[in-house]
């Protein structure tokens, strides 16, 4: 073998080690996202009430419907609503609302968690192959194009300020009259007269 090109194949294979060597060590791998969880004490997931948990959670479900959330289940202590968005022509979000009402000292402890579902317009095209022997196989495009709505990303809601406003309504419906007669009671909705 001549001198240069073993000299060659030496310089080669050092390049492409050192090449290995840095891209193994700029890969650094990122932190599991469990390692992130602080798990505070002071949190915006909760709020208390006066209310047993059954009626603390009908409250909830009061709130929910007001804003045009539908509501899945019958549980009188845990309360789901959905909402649909779609911000876009090709893009399309639900936000989902869970409530549980459990008992405390003071009447019930409710706990609420929102998740966020982001979705995508995303067009597939179809194709088909034919084989035919001793030719081969041939790929061709079928004409119709699917779309699709896709899930793209999944996220639970952690701004204080959305927790804030939802525990506002239910505070805001729990001592909420309408001239002398509370939301929710007997009275409500009934007109002058009894009628």
């Amino acid at each position: 073998m001549h001198p240069s090109s073993r000299r060659s194949q030496f310089i080669a294979a050092t390049v492409l080690t050192l090449l290995t060597v840095v891209g193994c060590a700029s890969k650094k791998p990122q932190p599991a996202v469990y390692q992130s969880e602080s798990f505070q004490r002071e949190t915006p997931f909760v709020t208390w009430s006066t209310r047993e948990p059954a009626g603390a959670c009908e409250l909830g479900k009061r709130a929910l419907l007001s804003q045009g959330y539908q509501i899945d289940g019958s549980d009188p202590v845990r309360v789901r609503g959905q909402k649909l968005f779609q911000p876009k022509p090709d893009e399309g979000v639900t936000l989902d609302i869970t409530l549980v009402c459990l008992p405390s000292n003071v009447g019930a402890v409710v706990y609420a968690n929102a998740l966020q579902t982001r979705y995508a317009l995303k067009a597939s095209s179809a194709s088909t192959g034919v084989s035919v022997a001793g030719i081969g196989s041939i790929s061709l495009p079928w004409a119709a194009d699917k779309e699709a709505l896709v899930k793209v990303g999944e996220e639970t809601v952690t701004d204080p300020d959305f927790y804030r406003r939802l525990f506002a309504l239910f505070e805001a419906l729990d001592g909420a009259g309408v001239g002398s007669t509370e939301l929710g009671s007997p009275d409500f909705g009934r007109t002058e007269g009894g009628r």
